[in-house]
């Protein structure tokens, strides 16, 4: 199992960013290379969110803070249980992301791209709930969270496997996380 700096404390790992830049992906092999709990936070949207999001309107402040709430409960009690849950949300607020602080010990990667890379990457996926038309309000929305002290910056530049790999040294050596494997 994970050990965190804190050993008291569980860890929540919330992988955020706008949608397309592969938050669920890198979140599940992050969690993988950490041996950590996983879940996509997209699954705990209520029916109504998804319904919305899927006929093309993007969420407001009040559709989203239940989900939130939840989200961050679950982190919580998934970290109280295996000492460390990673979980992917786009975050995209400073006042999401201090909903989502009530889950504990939490740290933020950040998948950051240009827009264009994630369009792209938008428009090849298939099955996925959010149309590539919201990409625009989800960056309208998103506020920069470089500046928090509890936020890893990563490039969605390299692939998936490379993104968590480089997410997992960035935990290590910032002191969120002990070294638990070999990650070179």
């Amino acid at each position: 199992m994970i050990q965190n700096k804190d050993s008291a404390k569980p860890l929540v790992i919330v992988v955020m960013g706008v949608s397309g830049c592969g938050k669920s992906s890198v979140a599940q092999h992050l969690a993988n290379e950490l041996d950590a709990h996983f879940k996509d936070g997209d699954e705990l949207h209520p029916q109504t969110n998804i319904d919305k999001m899927a006929s093309g309107n993007p969420l407001n402040d009040e559709d989203r803070e239940p989900w939130l709430v939840e989200v961050a409960q679950y982190a919580r009690d998934q970290a109280d249980r295996y000492g460390c849950c990673v979980i992917a949300c786009s975050a995209l607020k400073q006042r999401y992301r201090q909903t989502l602080n009530t889950a504990g010990h939490v740290v933020y990667v950040f998948l950051h791209g240009s827009r264009s890379l994630i369009a792209s990457r938008m428009h090849k996926r298939e099955g996925h709930f959010m149309p590539e038309t919201l990409l625009d309000s989800q960056f309208a929305a998103l506020e920069d969270p470089t500046k928090e002290d509890n936020v890893i910056s990563v490039s969605i530049e390299p692939d998936v496997r490379t993104i968590a790999s480089q997410a997992a040294e960035a935990l290590i050596s910032g002191e969120y996380v002990q070294p638990i494997k070999n990650f070179s």
